[in-house]
């Protein structure tokens, strides 16, 4: 019996004349026309379809995102986990798509690229750094295009494969696209209503659950459980799709509870006023130096020399690095702002996300004490978005490869000692005293072979392979040449009249990959997030460097977060100030270390998972409104906290 007009489905029939076209026929309208003529039947037959390609997606989603098929079953089987959930989402985005087209199908070509390549992303992220890959992540897409030159260097085959591959894999997708436009089945107005009716409310709903800070009750009980805090976990329980989604509303940072104009205005300040310290006029020049570690920690492993002579000798302490293997920005804001990444969304990146007004930091600090204000990198000025970010953080002028002539080169990065000749030629052309901020670039990774001419300290590593220990030794080599630069510019310093201070610090760890494992030295490739207070500074720590021309070493200051840095730099300097020698000065005598996962206290005892404890000492928790306050706020502590702000664009309300 023919079914009603209304009801039908138009099903084009076609004469494959490819294999392409005959296996999309073969999942399509051949196979429905031999079930069954009732468009109830052909209906069903195509939702099963939907829901057997949606299970696909999901399920090769997990693996490409896990790098593993462990745990992929356990995720996409047990009532405990939300993998179902997951397959029901791409279901029904897959029958809105369809609705949309047109054609039944036909919408696994758009969905399953733009599932499945961010997770096959993510599985590669996670083999060099330690987190999954977050929505904020494609903000800076142009950033990892400009470092392949560096990266096929150290895997040339790999690099061809990929490439190779990547043409082949788009050409059999243009090719698939061209071929399956008289193949799948079209639909005609009912099925695309179906279609539309059923996608459209659920869509919808489940929209309203992915809000992380709201309560779901919905949610709970379909077993997705938002982990913001751990976002490794968030990852492994929710699985890529749902906990990427969870993550996509990062950028709206809510007020912290008691944010008010109250609570801002009985915050404590100095007692004395701040300009009553003049200070010493001393020249500040602070070197952020690129994957700065020391390798010689690794007690598994010896070398023909010390590669960090200078270093040791005069080293004042450690900075616990929030990032591992990359995400050098991160330091960076710490380091000049004196805020901290805790208080922030889980894999936020402020200098991509946030600084889009004037924001204090040393650098207006020290313009405030008529000091001339510059800062340093010999890469391209966009990178990080850094010619803005510098331009709201003060800065007078940014010095980037574009300004910078021509430096010499280690591999493809300007070497070290290029840029510390090119920071002492600037700074004797400067009359006035100068706060000086460089970033370095020459200890990037990946470290291929042939980076220098000559590596000139041996490594003895027997639990190494040779490729392990072929980085391993690039990588000494530049540890040692970031030394030698670091003793260059103290010998200059030395001579001259007016005090210089030099800072030099280690943003993270380097993504050294393998040799870590291979060594003992950790249990994986990329630093755990949570672990005892040994292991994450064994994990985190890099060298820290505070050294005055005048009056030499700060010793004795342990390990710090980066965002405790201004308020040595500033108390060093002799001056006073609310912010920086004021709050920051009180949390350093209570805490050496803020992380999101814990906080370390000046007598090593750590309060794991602070933040959720619902008992946060008053003192962070002012730290955290006032952050707020000035990044995202009303601005209500803006003239007591920093005065030097005064003579900038306030923030907008």
């Amino acid at each position: 019996m023919t079914p009603p007009h209304d009801l039908e489905f138009d099903v084009v029939q076609t004469s494959p004349k490819s294999r392409i076209a005959n296996v999309v026929s073969a999942f399509g309208s051949v196979r429905e026309r031999e079930l069954g003529n009732s468009s109830i039947v052909q209906l069903a037959i195509q939702l099963i379809n939907i829901g057997l390609i949606a299970a696909a997606i999901v399920l090769l989603s997990e693996i490409l995102a896990r790098g593993t098929m462990v745990d992929v079953v356990e995720y996409m089987t047990s009532s405990n986990r939300p993998g179902l959930v997951a397959v029901g989402v791409v279901f029904l985005l897959l029958a809105f798509a369809d609705a949309i087209i047109g054609k039944a199908y036909q919408s696994t070509l758009l969905i399953a690229p733009l599932t499945l390549l961010p997770a096959f992303f993510s599985g590669q992220k996670q083999l060099f750094l330690s987190d999954p890959l977050y929505p904020s992540d494609l903000l800076f897409g142009r950033q990892i295009l400009q470092l392949l030159p560096a990266m096929v260097a150290a895997e040339p085959m790999k690099a061809v494969a990929l490439a190779i591959g990547g043409l082949v894999a788009v050409a059999a997708f243009i090719a698939l696209i061209w071929k399956s436009r008289k193949v799948f089945p079209r639909l005609n107005l009912t099925g695309r209503g179906l279609r539309a009716a059923l996608s459209i409310p659920l869509l919808v709903g489940f929209a309203s659950l992915m809000d992380p800070m709201a309560f779901s009750a919905v949610r709970d009980r379909l077993k997705i459980l938002p982990m913001m805090w751990d976002q490794n976990e968030n990852y492994r329980h929710n699985g890529f799709l749902l906990a990427f989604a969870f993550n996509v509303p990062m950028a709206n940072v809510a007020a912290p509870d008691g944010y008010s104009n109250v609570a801002i205005t009985d915050m404590q300040t100095d007692l004395l006023p701040a300009s009553i310290f003049s200070g010493r006029r001393a020249d500040v020049i602070v070197v952020m130096s690129e994957s700065l570690w020391d390798p010689t920690r690794m007690s598994s492993i010896r070398y023909s020399a010390d590669p960090m002579p200078t270093i040791r000798a005069s080293q004042s302490g450690h900075v616990f690095s929030p990032e591992f293997g990359g995400m050098t920005a991160n330091v960076e804001f710490e380091a000049l702002t004196g805020f901290s990444n805790a208080f922030l969304p889980y894999g936020s990146i402020p200098y991509q996300q946030y600084i889009r007004r004037p924001v204090p930091s040393l650098a207006t600090f020290f313009e405030s004490k008529g000091y001339v204000t510059k800062a340093f990198h010999p890469f391209q000025g966009w990178f990080w978005n850094r010619n803005n970010v510098y331009q709201s953080l003060g800065f007078r002028q940014f010095h980037s490869e574009e300004t910078m002539p021509a430096m010499d080169k280690r591999g493809i990065f300007a070497s070290d000692d290029a840029l510390t000749r090119y920071i002492i030629k600037e700074a004797d052309n400067t009359d006035e005293p100068f706060f000086f901020f460089a970033v370095t670039l020459q200890g990037h990774g990946p470290y291929e072979r042939n980076r220098y001419v000559k590596n000139t300290i041996g490594v003895d590593a027997p639990t190494l392979s040779d490729r392990s220990v072929s980085a391993l030794e690039t990588y000494t080599q530049g540890v040692k040449e970031a030394d030698q630069s670091l003793k260059d510019l103290m010998d200059w310093a030395k001579k001259r009249r007016r005090e210089t201070i030099i800072v030099l610090f280690g943003d993270h760890l380097p993504p050294l990959n393998e040799v870590y494992t291979e060594s003992g030295y950790m249990a994986s490739v990329v630093a755990t997030r949570k672990a005892s207070v040994e292991t994450m500074k064994r994990e985190h720590e890099t060298p820290l460097v505070i050294w005055s021309s005048k009056r030499g070493t700060q010793k004795d200051i342990g390990s710090v977060s980066p965002s405790q840095l201004p308020y040595y730099i500033v108390h060093m300097a002799g001056y006073r100030h609310p912010y920086y020698t004021g709050m920051l000065g009180r949390v350093a005598e209570r805490y050496a270390v803020i992380d999101r996962h814990q906080l370390i206290a000046r007598n090593n005892k750590a309060q794991a998972d602070w933040a959720l404890s619902g008992r946060i000492d008053p003192l962070i928790r002012d730290y955290r409104l006032l952050q707020h306050d000035v990044m995202f706020g009303e601005g209500y502590g803006m003239e007591r906290f920093f005065p030097e702000q005064s003579g900038r664009l306030q923030p907008s309300s």
